[in-house]
């Protein structure tokens, strides 16, 4: 059964050049991109999707950053695309990232690190409405 996924490349990934290199991981392995947008993440957009981490110590560094610069968008589909997705996607710290992973290859620090997935259909379908609205 098909599942989808939300998955976004940080400012980090498209300024480094890594886009086509990331977008072929989850091809490679049979996941489809349905949706796929390079945009600005608003920061109305930003809050929405990190609500669960206001009030943290880390949180306005994570707006700011998630909003500094040009991100690429994804809506992903395909069997377990939450799990398969987050095995490619690596651990979240790339410096525990194993060789092979999307953070293990091009994350350097926590902060900065490449890549954001759903964790869980539910979150999928809530970031998918936060980024794609209809």
């Amino acid at each position: 059964m098909s599942q989808r996924t939300y998955l976004m490349l940080k400012p980090d990934a498209v300024a480094n050049r890594h886009i086509g290199e990331i977008i072929a991981r989850f091809e490679r392995v049979g996941l489809v991109i349905e949706r796929l947008e390079l945009a600005q993440v608003t920061p109305e957009q930003a809050a929405a999707n990190y609500a669960e981490h206001e009030g943290k110590p880390f949180y306005e560094g994570l707006i700011a950053y998630i909003t500094s610069g040009p991100v690429v968008k994804m809506v992903v589909s395909g069997p377990d695309a939450v799990a398969i997705a987050r095995k490619l996607m690596g651990a979240t710290n790339p410096k525990e990232a194993a060789p092979g992973t999307i953070r293990g290859d091009f994350g350097l620090v926590m902060d900065a690190n490449v890549i954001h997935g759903s964790d869980s259909p539910e979150s999928a379908a809530r970031e998918i409405g936060i980024f794609f609205p209809t």
